[in-house]
């Protein structure tokens, strides 16, 4: 090797570490029986994390509920059958979250002293904190998203500062909607603690794709890169078109032409949340993006 390729190698090499932004895939699994087991999920080598949807009360006093739909029934316990799984997963590299909210069920927070009971139950039954067998079986979760969608817009920054009080390694993440800033998570998110937003560009006309124009979903994008402080930002997409009855459904051709190589140039990009899991698994739409999500910049090479 003579010294002037050694010193191309070199640079190449500093510019890739400066200049590339290799994206990852979330998913959400939880709410559909028909989905397959998480472990057959982890089992694709599709997903960097998974949202195990949704914790769909809490706050106010009241006793937390989980909802796994048609998996298990947390009432009687077999829920539990899930923690050898959620190890699995973890031990192929697979970040594990407990998701707090979605579209339907009872939930918010009253007060900070309401933020610190909700914070102080999600380390000692689902994370770092735990001593004991807990819903979701022996298994301790990588961390907690947020999926906020009802009732009150406070006290979620709060939540969110007890939680990483707790540990900095607690991993958290939120799925915001796309118009600007957020009406349940701005506040939270603003703290600048969450480790991805996954912006949810669907079932929002006024910022998501729509007959081929990527111009406002775009728009959206940067507005988003341009204002929140995270580590990173992903783009929320519907695994179908069923998946989303308002809209934003990209056929992956134009995922992979139109949209990746344009938001891929943020520094901030992480790569693509998509919902869900059972759509994914009839359409096969997360292997079908997964080499283009997670390719670097392309590298410039100039004399």
């Amino acid at each position: 090797m003579t010294c002037n390729t050694a010193l191309l190698i070199s640079l190449l090499v500093l510019a890739l570490s400066q200049t590339s932004h290799a994206g990852t895939i979330a998913t959400y699994w939880g709410q559909n029986g028909f989905e397959g087991t998480l472990q057959e999920a982890c089992d694709t080598g599709i997903y960097d994390y998974i949202n195990i949807a949704f914790l769909i009360k809490f706050g106010g006093g009241q006793t937390p509920e989980l909802n796994l739909a048609g998996h298990c029934d947390p009432p009687s316990g077999t829920c539990v059958v899930f923690g050898e799984q959620i190890t699995y997963c973890q031990d192929q590299g697979i970040k594990v979250l407990l998701s707090l909210g979605g579209s339907a069920g009872n939930y918010s927070l009253t007060s900070q002293d309401d933020a610190q009971t909700v914070a102080d139950y999600l380390w000692t039954t689902f994370l770092g904190g735990r001593t004991s067998a807990g819903p979701l079986g022996d298994a301790t979760l990588d961390g907690i998203d947020f999926d906020i969608e009802l009732g009150s817009n406070l006290y979620y920054d709060d939540l969110a500062t007890y939680l990483k009080a707790k540990s900095q390694s607690v991993y958290l993440s939120a799925a915001p909607q796309c118009p600007y800033p957020d009406y349940y998570m701005g506040d939270a998110i603003a703290t600048g603690l969450f480790d991805n937003v996954w912006v949810q560009f669907y079932n929002n006309p006024p910022c998501q794709y729509s007959s081929g124009n990527v111009g406002n979903l775009i728009s959206s994008w940067n507005i988003w890169t341009s204002n929140v402080v995270a580590g990173n930002i992903s783009l929320g997409l519907p695994a179908a078109e069923a998946a989303a009855p308002s809209g934003g459904y990209i056929p992956a051709d134009t995922l992979i032409s139109d949209v990746l190589p344009v938001i891929n140039e943020s520094s901030k990009y992480g790569g693509v949340m998509l919902w869900y899991r059972y759509y994914d698994l009839l359409t096969g739409y997360g292997a079908s993006i997964k080499s283009y999500v997670l390719r670097d910049k392309k590298l410039v090479y100039s004399s």
